[in-house]
């Protein structure tokens, strides 16, 4: 393994191996492997995720015949067997969660199968770096999506670009954990033809499936090679340039918006279109952005960002409210009936959400990622690590469905980019915890285990014990080898105070004034707040304690007025998890409970119920319908609400997010 090499997701560290970029992110990652976690919440999936996803989803590439796909297209001989050209995209992005893996669990006989296939990989490739088998098993009769030449229907269908960046992601992390270049060769190899074709007096095309920009920057930073920078930008400034789209039109494929490329990247200020490519685009940004120092590029992901945040996510981190597409809706379009949410949107918003963090060390930016991760990704996975959600509903009622709705999940799918997206995001988690900038250390997420950072050059460990996400109480023990004056940024999240999203999007009904309170080996300590952390800076002496304590309520969460969907409604939060009623723990049903403004809860926590959770119960009204004599009455019932991420673990039936107050705002169809 390379020691202290690369940070997470691409992320510099110092190390000679690397370029050194002149510029960058003013805040840097802390060493993926330098976190280690002991907890109770991630570790278990982490493993999970070793154990069962990841193999599930080799086993699956293989009788798909994902993996066929590439022996065909060494051989030059047969025909394409799967239903996608991206479906190369799921075979390396099970090699990079794998990769990952590899770092937190050593694993020599998975080591030696991930090497089995990039030698298949590498035998796929052409003899110039081109690398993909939809076209190069049969060139004469190439997928019906991949055009008769090369690149000529990449800005649509495609995804020759996307399944380079795919690769060239799995590629880093396979490098970043095993110190092998085989696959990174394969990489390099497809990025210089990629380089060669595309630039500014080369061929134009702004690719219609974001990832390769993003892929680019990683092999730039292993590398130094600005053509790798240059044409990752390049491809961002292609955006907004293509002429034959219908600008009158409203149609987002018609007018470009499908794709990001209704106008350039520079004037746009509103999320649309695909969530995913969306995602992974402003992502992209980020990163040159900070490398270029691209001003505005930055001022347009800055206002992207604020448009998401203010009128386009959902209360558990969802994005992409619009089946048709799998698309951002308009401003405050966020429907619960007909929700979309693809896994891979929220996995996209994690990555771009940090990069923000990165560029601006703020806190808001993981207040949004840390929503996103506990509550609209991690629901993409189910808790037996091999059945998944593609979207994620709102809400289940009996006999009402729409076509993009899942009540219950699934194995596999024909497209399965949820899935093997889901096993390289999980093992990645540790590199999300800590950052640095200066003399400042920043203390972003809350999972015990042990982490060792580099402070002026010299060695810091910290050790974090708490029962996140089920208890506030946090322990952090600060051992610096010898004593050393630094700063200890802590996160202090939006929900321990008033705020449930950095916006008017969703806000608490109920405020409260439970302060956090903070300690330093045992003596309470006045501290300031900048930017949302915490700042406790002192002389720090190997051993010391300090304790954060953040109030666990329940907290009732309201909907901007605007949102029309959740008028009359509120949802339930504790810490940071979004709760939803579900019909296993309610009678059979959910969509007929009613949350009036004086319910109280109380929290319990159930260690054998769903791997062990925090319900929350109340004695609340339910509705009953008596069909035949066309009357609605009402009764009261214990009611209990799971953690939203929990949902669809024991069988399909009703789930709500999102409780009437009254019977006057309650839809009783399908009840």
């Amino acid at each position: 393994m390379l020691k202290q090499s690369l940070f997470a997701f691409g992320i510099l560290a110092a190390n000679s191996i690397l370029a050194q970029p002149k510029k960058d992110y003013p805040v840097q990652a802390v060493n993926f492997t330098a976190v280690h976690f002991t907890d109770n919440f991630w570790l278990p999936r982490m493993k999970i995720n070793h154990t069962v996803t990841i193999p599930a989803s080799f086993a699956r590439c293989e009788s798909t015949g994902r993996v066929k796909n590439f022996e065909m297209a060494a051989a030059h001989s047969g025909k394409f067997c799967t239903t996608y050209p991206f479906d190369d995209t799921d075979i390396y992005k099970t090699i990079e969660g794998a990769s990952f893996s590899l770092s937190l669990f050593p694993d020599k006989k998975l080591e030696a199968y991930i090497d089995s296939l990039i030698d298949k990989i590498a035998k796929a490739q052409e003899p110039d770096g081109y690398l993909y088998t939809a076209r190069t098993i049969d060139p004469t009769s190439p997928h019906e999506w991949a055009g008769p030449e090369r690149w000529v229907r990449e800005r649509e269908l495609s995804h020759e670009l996307y399944n380079a960046g795919h690769l060239y992601e799995a590629a880093y992390a396979h490098y970043y954990a095993t110190g092998k270049k085989n696959l990174l060769n394969i990489a390099l190899k497809n990025a210089d033809l990629v380089c060669s074709v595309f630039g500014p007096d080369r061929r134009h095309v702004a690719p219609g499936h974001e990832i390769v920009e993003m892929g680019l920057v990683k092999l730039y930073r292993i590398t130094g090679k600005p053509e790798y920078l240059q044409t990752a930008k390049f491809f961002i400034e292609e955006r907004g340039h293509y002429d034959k789209y219908d600008a009158k039109s409203k149609d987002p494929w018609q007018n470009g918006a499908y794709w990001q490329d209704e106008i350039p990247v520079v004037d746009q200020r509103e999320a649309v279109g695909h969530a995913v490519r969306a995602g992974y685009l402003y992502s992209a940004v980020a990163d040159v952005a900070a490398l270029t120092g691209d001003e505005k590029l930055l001022q347009a992901i800055d206002s992207i960002w604020e448009n998401v945040v203010t009128k386009k996510i959902y209360v558990q981190g969802g994005l992409g409210a619009v089946p048709s597409g799998e698309r951002f809706g308009d401003n405050y379009e966020l429907p619960n009936a007909t929700a979309y949410n693809e896994t891979c949107a929220a996995i996209a918003g994690v990555y771009w959400n940090y990069r923000m963090f990165l560029l601006h060390g703020e806190s808001k930016y993981m207040d949004v990622l840390e929503k996103m991760l506990y509550n609209g990704l991690i629901s993409g996975v189910g808790l037996d690590g091999k059945s998944f959600f593609y979207t994620n509903a709102m809400q289940i009622k009996n006999n009402v469905s729409h076509h993009s709705m899942e009540p219950a999940r699934s194995g596999w799918f024909e497209c399965s980019c949820c899935p093997t997206n889901l096993t390289r995001l999980i093992p990645s988690i540790p590199g999300y915890v800590y950052a640095l900038k200066g003399d400042a250390v920043y203390v972003n997420l809350f999972v015990s285990g042990n982490a060792a950072i580099q402070v002026h050059g010299k060695p810091v460990t910290i050790v974090q014990q708490n029962n996140y996400p089920w208890e506030g109480a946090l322990t952090f023990t600060v051992s610096p080898q010898k004593s050393d004056a630094f700063s200890l940024l802590v996160r202090i999240p939006g929900w321990a105070g008033n705020q449930a999203i950095p916006s008017d999007l969703y806000t608490f009904n109920d405020n409260q004034n439970a302060k956090v309170t903070i300690s330093i080996n045992g003596q309470p300590v006045d501290y300031t707040v900048e930017k949302g952390y915490a700042v406790i800076k002192r002389t720090w002496k190997k051993g010391d304690v300090l304790k954060v304590d953040l109030p666990m309520e329940v907290r009732r969460v309201v909907a901007n007025e605007k949102v029309k969907d959740d008028q009359g409604k509120v949802a339930l939060q504790r810490g940071p998890l979004i709760y939803c009623a579900e019909w296993a723990d309610n009678n059979g049903k959910a969509a007929n409970i009613l949350l009036p403004a004086d319910a109280s809860f109380q929290a319990s926590f159930k260690p054998d119920l769903l791997n062990g959770v925090e319900v929350l119960q109340s004695d609340l009204p339910v509705i009953m319908v008596d069909e035949k004599a066309q009357t609605v009455s009402t009764t009261r019932k214990t009611v209990t609400a799971i953690p939203y991420y929990a949902w669809a673990n024991r069988g399909k039936g009703e789930m709500m997010v999102w409780f009437p107050v009254k019977v006057k705002d309650v839809d009783i169809i399908g009840n």
